[in-house]
C-alpha cells in the first residue's frame, strides 16, 4: 500500500432495496418541503450578472439554501414547497447550457435551512486547478454497468470524497486518498500517480452526487490519463438503481443535509451529526464516554477545553428548548 491512500473493505450484507428506476426520486413525498440539490458544468460568461435575477426568484419562491454560481456553471442546495422550487429550478434550466440540470431530491417536515444565499465563486466546487469539464471529462458510466467496471483488477478505483465521508462507507475495493477536503485531490494523485496505475488500463472515480468525480475526471484527462471514467448521478442514484443483493457498496453515504447518511433505497441511515465539529458519528462513537450529544464526539472531544465544551452543551440546551416549542434553532440548520 502506497502512503497515503486506504482501500475499501469487502462487501458485507445490506439491507433490501426497492428498487425503482429512472431517474433519482424522493424516498417519500408525504413532507411538505422538498429539498433539491443541483449542478451543472455550463459556461457563464458572466455570472455576477445572472446572480441578481437568480436571487430575485430565489427569493420571491421563498425558498432558502444556497447556490453557487462561476464561469464553469452552477451548483447548490435549496429547500421550499414543491412548487416554489420548481420555479426556481426552471430559472436555472434556462441558463445557458443549463437545461440538462442535475437534480436530487429528498423530503423533509420542515426547511433545514435558515437562509437564502447566491454567491459568485471561482469555482461552483473548488479544485483550485483549472480544468473544463465542459471538455475534457470522462466518460459516463450508468449504476447498472459500474459493478463490472470496478471489479476488473485492471481498472483503479477512486473515492474522490473528504476523508471523513469516506469513513462512513465506499465500494470495496476503492483508494481512499485520505484528502481533508477537494483541493487536496490534484496534489495527492501527482504525488502518488506512478503507485495508483501501475498494472492498470482504466480509471474510475465516484463521489456523492457527481459532481465530484466529474470534475476529477477532468484533471485527470489533463494529466494525460485517456481512459477515465465516473459514476453517473454518483453513489446516491447507484444505491436507489442497485438492488442491494447485487451491490458492492460497504456502509453507508454521507450527505450534506439533516439525514447525515443514507442506505439502499436512500433509507436514513444510522450516522448522526456532532453538532460541535460537523462531522458523522456512527453508533459504535455514539457509545463512547468521549460522545456527548451536541458537545462532543471521539473525533473532537480532544481539541475542545472545558469553556468550549460548556458552550456547546448549553447551546443544546436551548435547541432542545426551540424544538420543544416547535420553533427552528439556527444551531441546527445547515447552511
Amino acid at each position: 500500500m502506497f502512503p497515503g491512500a486506504r482501500f475499501g473493505r469487502q462487501r458485507e450484507g445490506q439491507p433490501q432495496l426497492s428498487r425503482r428506476g429512472g431517474a433519482l426520486r424522493p424516498l417519500t413525498t408525504d413532507l411538505p418541503i422538498r429539498v433539491s440539490a443541483l449542478y451543472r458544468f455550463a459556461r457563464l460568461d458572466d455570472p455576477h450578472g445572472v446572480r441578481a435575477p437568480l436571487l430575485a426568484v430565489a427569493r420571491d419562491a421563498g425558498v432558502r439554501g444556497t447556490l453557487l454560481l462561476a464561469h464553469e456553471g452552477v451548483n447548490g442546495t435549496i429547500a421550499g414547497a414543491p412548487d416554489a422550487l420548481d420555479r426556481v429550478i426552471e430559472h436555472v434550466r434556462a441558463l445557458p447550457g443549463c437545461a440538462d440540470l442535475s437534480l436530487k431530491h429528498s423530503w423533509f417536515a420542515a426547511n433545514p435551512f435558515h437562509r437564502l444565499k447566491v454567491k459568485v465563486k471561482r469555482e461552483i466546487v473548488t479544485m483550485g486547478v483549472a480544468v473544463d469539464p465542459l471538455a475534457d471529462a470522462g466518460t459516463y458510466v450508468a449504476p447498472a454497468d459500474w459493478n463490472a467496471l470496478i471489479a476488473d483488477p485492471e481498472t483503479l478505483v477512486i473515492d474522490t470524497r473528504n476523508d471523513y465521508e469516506v469513513a462512513v462507507g465506499t465500494f470495496a475495493g476503492a483508494v481512499d486518498p485520505g484528502t481533508a477536503s477537494f483541493a487536496d485531490f490534484p496534489a495527492w494523485f501527482r504525488a502518488h500517480r506512478e503507485e495508483l496505475l501501475a498494472g492498470k488500463r482504466r480509471v474510475a472515480m465516484f463521489c456523492t452526487g457527481g459532481i465530484r468525480c466529474e470534475k476529477s475526471t477532468a484533471f485527470l484527462k489533463g494529466e494525460g490519463v485517456e481512459a477515465v471514467h465516473h459514476l453517473d448521478g454518483g453513489i446516491l442514484r447507484y444505491l436507489e438503481e442497485v438492488p442491494a443483493a447485487d451491490s458492492l457498496w460497504d456502509g453507508e453515504c454521507f450527505v450534506f443535509d439533516q439525514r447525515v447518511a443514507v442506505g439502499h433505497g436512500l433509507a436514513p441511515g444510522t450516522h448522526l451529526l456532532c453538532h460541535a465539529c460537523r462531522m458523522p458519528v456512527g453508533p459504535a462513537d455514539r457509545a463512547s464516554p468521549l460522545y456527548v450529544e451536541g458537545v462532543s464526539c471521539p473525533a473532537c472531544h480532544a481539541t475542545r477545553d472545558d469553556a468550549q465544551r460548556a458552550a456547546a452543551a448549553e447551546r443544546h440546551r436551548q435547541q432542545r428548548l426551540a424544538e420543544a416549542r416547535g420553533e427552528a434553532h439556527v444551531g441546527r440548520c445547515f447552511d
